[in-house]
């Protein structure tokens, strides 16, 4: 075990303005994030707003608070749950002593981490160089004091007194490369199209079970780890659903505020879920579920998702009243498969809205002409008969007329 003296101490400032979700829930996603950069929670301080102090967010008074608990508690970095300025983050920098990073810093950090790709690498550099643009410019030797931690790592690390023009430049190439791995996307997708295979997109929060509901519906061995972002890159798998084959995609989490630049670096790796013929939208029974549906829908949204959609609540074996939960929500837990049949019931209802099940009666003299057909066909068996040959089938409505010449049932 690492000892906890090499782990990085992080001190939040959680900022309480108008409509904001309860302290309670901002504190275990914060905490929890801050956990998914192997960094430790020390310290937690919820600062109700009237309004926002224009140089350092919060008030003076509060600054001096949090100075001096920081200094107790000898926390290594103060994250903002939130957005901040360029001028924001020094000010409270040069005020508390330690570095201050914002909530965007924090995910990009994650992200860093996160991304085994190429292309996922690329995607974070993308962002976290877009993200330090705008806040190079007369802050180099101050930014440059950071020193390590939170916010200092990752394909996207850069030296920080790296001029602007250096920045752009390298954010130009990377865009160019991104470019030109989403036309080779394009062109895996135009494929899938014309073979015609079924796509199902698992969407969602983070850490929500995504990849644990992948692999009991595919019998597939993906990555599962209790932690934020451990999904980064798109996870494709097949699986057969009865007889009807299809593909099922796993894609990064979502979470409240992602930072823009990562919801654009990202959209590449997201089209999976855009031109997706189902997208099952899995949420924590355990947690906010209706804030996690939200932040969903309007990603999705964001992205124009328009394919037909189902609501699956996860980690049900952990609820004690199942009788609060709406019933319009399909409850599950991946974990032990409980309720899986009533998800895969209404995957089937979405799937034979486009597939049919046929018996065809076929003499022998016709299965030299009915044979060739069998690549149109899902799934298919014959029975051989004295005198018929019946081939119980599964097949796409769009491909009946092929097989309209052959007796069928």
């Amino acid at each position: 075990m690492e000892d906890i003296k090499n782990i990085e101490k992080v001190y939040v400032i959680e900022p309480i303005l108008e409509g904001s979700l309860g302290v309670d829930y901002l504190k275990n996603e914060i905490f929890s994030l801050i956990k998914s950069a192997d960094a430790c929670p020390v310290g937690f301080n919820a600062v109700k707003l009237r309004e926002i102090t224009p140089a350092t967010f919060i008030g003076k008074g509060k600054v001096e608070e949090i100075r001096l608990e920081v200094e107790s508690l000898e926390a290594d970095t103060v994250v903002f749950d939130g957005a901040l300025s360029p001028s924001q983050t020094l000010n409270l920098r040069e005020a508390i002593g330690v570095n201050v990073i914002d909530r965007t810093t924090l995910i990009l950090d994650i992200f860093a981490r996160s991304a085994t790709t190429h292309e996922g690498k690329l995607q974070v550099e993308l962002a976290q160089n877009k993200y330090l643009y705008p806040r190079l410019k007369g802050k180099g030797q101050a930014l440059s004091r950071l020193g390590g931690g939170i916010g200092t790592r990752g394909p996207g690390e850069t030296q920080l007194e790296t001029d602007r023009r250096h920045i752009k430049e390298r954010i130009h190439k990377l865009e160019s490369e991104l470019k030109e791995l989403e036309t080779r996307r394009n062109l895996q997708t135009s494929r899938r199209t014309k073979n015609e295979e079924f796509v199902i997109s698992l969407v969602g929060y983070t850490n929500v079970g995504k990849s644990t509901l992948l692999n009991l519906l595919t019998g597939s061995q993906v990555l599962v780890k209790n932690q934020l972002f451990a999904t980064l890159d798109p996870t494709v798998r097949k699986a057969k659903i009865n007889g009807i084959n299809v593909l099922i995609t796993d894609t990064v989490g979502f979470i409240r505020d992602i930072p823009h630049d990562l919801v654009n670096a990202f959209k590449s790796t997201l089209e999976s879920a855009t031109s997706a013929d189902l997208i099952i939208i899995v949420c924590d029974a355990t947690e906010d579920y209706n804030e996690q549906l939200k932040v969903t829908t309007s990603t999705l949204e964001g992205l124009n998702a328009t394919s037909e959609t189902l609501t699956v609540l996860n980690k049900c074996d952990a609820l004690e009243n199942l009788l609060e939960v709406p019933n319009d929500y399909i409850l599950i837990s991946a974990k032990d498969g409980k309720n899986i049949n009533a998800l895969l019931s209404a995957i089937e209802k979405v799937l034979y809205k486009y597939y049919v099940k046929k018996t065809y009666s076929l003499s022998y003299s016709e299965l030299k002409d009915f044979t060739p057909l069998t690549k149109y066909l899902d799934d298919f068996e014959f029975e051989y008969l004295d005198s018929v040959v019946l081939c119980k089938a599964t097949l796409k409505k769009i491909h009946l007329d092929k097989f309209s010449n052959f007796k069928a049932k």
